[in-house]
Parts: structure tokens; C-alpha cells; sequence
């Protein structure tokens, strides 16, 4: 016998794909990128996607129009690490930094030779006799002007997760890693430096430094380092030491900067989405090898 309701058709489970979905709900098709943005909008709104799968798609689309130029690190903020320095020097530098990979340059900082990954100096640490040059792996050179859609398929296919971007001149610009891609179309990812809050928040280097955490509460670094620190704006007050250090330079701190205040240096280690995530502390006038 025949179905005599069928508008009950339309309560069964629905099939469709996501993206048969999202397909039909923006057919016919917008006309530009911003009206592609305002119908994935208006697709959350009526729960064809969720918040985060709009985020991650308005990210691709932005990407889209995007450079290694638009999202690398400068040169002048790149941490690179000299062939001719001895294995302690090298040691101190990684982990001073804590990256996972380090251009290599011999000579002049434009010579970049190579690239040496972390992990490869324990093999020195076990067998001295190994000359580091055998160590480095190829640097890959990108221009300025690479998209990052080809760059993220370059990245995939080489397994490079690391290039040098080079400016018009053959000059090194700076350079970019795929988590800095990845970054455009997913937000921040977590990485070494981000850890749990009650994973501590300042720790002893062995050069009688100390690296501390952007979010550290004011009062906490004033136990720890015996100083009181507070603004010079008298009637601002700050939770963390990385608020109160970008009000007191004045505009958003960026990777080796240095800002001294209450006796002690701040040199800027490591920044993300606008805020200081490490600093790198020492009383003034401490010689910390750099």
C-alpha cells in the first residue's frame, strides 16, 4: 500500500553529503570572494556547517590570495645557527630557541647552506668525530611571490617542512614553515612551546637566564626574580608580565626584541597571534654568551 502522507519522505534521515549540501545551498554560485565568505556565513546560520568547518574554509579561500611573503618570518628575526661554531654553541642556540630546525649559514648570513634538524646533533653528542656538514640536510629557496596553496602542495610532496623565501634581488627575505601555512587555514597549532599552565611557567637555563611565559602573573615573577615590577602608567594595572612588557615598548612585541625594566633584561623569544609567548630573562648586567 502507497505512502498516503508523503510529506513524511522529508523526516528521514538525510543523506546528502556535506558537501552535497553546501553545494546546493550556494547554487547558483556567488560572484566574488566576499559574497563565497557572506554564503558560508549564512550556511552556519542555518546549520549546513559548523563554526569551525566555516573558519577552516574561509581560511582556504583567503589563502587562495595569499604569499610566503605575506607569512614569513623576516631575516632579520630568523635564528640561524653558524657553521664554524663549536658543538657547545650549537647546543645553546637550540636550545635556547627550541625550534626543530635551523637554516645554516658559513660565512656571511646570506650563505645559507643547509639546514640542520635538532634531533641530528645528539648524533654528535655520541660519535665527536662526525663532521656537521654531513648533517645538514638541502635548503629549499622559495620566492617571495610563491603562493601558499603551491607551496602547502610543495611542502607535502618534498616533506620539507621548512623554506628559505628569497626576495627579487636573490636576497634572503626571511623564511616560512609548513605550520605556518597550516596556520592560515586552521588558527594557531599548538607546538613545544605551548604548554599546560600548571606545567610551570618560568624555568633555569644553564647560562643563569631564564625563559618565562608571556601569560606569567606579574606577582609570580616578583617572587621569583625578587623585583617589583609595575607600569609606568601608574594607573594601568596588568595580570601578566606579557601585557605589561608590550604596554611599556608601546606596540606589539616582536621576536628579538629586548626591553629592559626593574633590573632585569626581557628579550623576546617567541611570539604568537600577537602576544609574546616566551621571553628569555636575566638580571642586568649578566653575560649570558650571546
Amino acid at each position: 500500500m502507497s505512502d498516503p502522507h508523503p510529506a513524511r519522505l522529508f523526516d528521514r534521515e538525510d543523506k546528502r553529503t556535506f558537501l552535497q549540501k553546501l553545494a546546493e545551498f550556494i547554487n547558483p554560485g556567488p560572484d566574488s570572494t566576499a559574497e563565497l565568505i557572506e554564503t558560508l556565513a549564512e550556511a552556519e546560520e542555518n546549520n549546513i556547517i559548523g563554526a569551525e568547518s566555516r573558519i577552516m574554509l574561509e581560511g582556504v579561500i583567503h589563502m587562495a590570495d595569499m604569499t610566503a611573503g605575506d607569512v614569513m618570518v623576516p631575516a632579520t628575526r630568523m635564528d640561524l645557527v653558524n657553521i664554524a661554531e663549536p658543538y657547545d654553541a650549537l647546543l645553546h642556540v637550540v636550545i635556547d630557541t627550541a625550534h626543530s630546525r635551523f637554516p645554516v649559514y658559513d660565512g656571511e648570513r646570506e650563505n645559507i647552506i643547509g639546514i640542520l634538524m635538532a634531533k641530528d646533533l645528539l648524533k654528535l653528542q655520541r660519535a665527536p668525530e662526525l663532521n656537521i656538514r654531513a648533517l645538514l640536510r638541502p635548503a629549499v629557496f622559495v620566492p617571495e611571490t610563491k603562493g601558499l596553496n603551491d607551496l602547502l602542495r610543495d611542502f607535502r610532496g618534498n616533506r620539507n617542512h621548512l623554506a628559505i623565501v628569497i626576495d627579487e634581488f636573490g636576497r634572503v627575505a626571511g623564511l616560512i614553515t609548513i605550520e605556518d601555512v597550516l596556520e592560515q587555514i586552521v588558527g594557531e597549532i599548538e607546538d613545544e612551546f605551548d604548554i599546560a599552565e600548571d606545567e610551570g611557567d618560568i624555568f633555569g637555563l644553564a647560562d643563569r637566564t631564564y625563559r618565562v611565559s608571556g601569560d606569567t602573573a606579574i606577582d609570580r615573577v616578583n617572587d621569583a626574580f625578587g623585583v617589583t615590577l609595575i607600569s609606568r602608567d601608574r594607573e594601568e594595572e596588568f595580570d601578566t608580565v606579557g601585557g605589561l612588557i608590550a604596554h611599556e615598548m608601546g606596540h606589539v612585541p616582536k621576536r628579538g626584541e629586548r626591553h629592559d625594566i626593574a633590573g632585569l633584561s626581557f628579550v623576546v623569544l617567541h611570539t604568537k597571534g600577537g602576544a609574546v609567548k616566551w621571553f628569555k630573562v636575566s638580571p642586568l648586567g649578566v653575560n649570558t654568551g650571546k
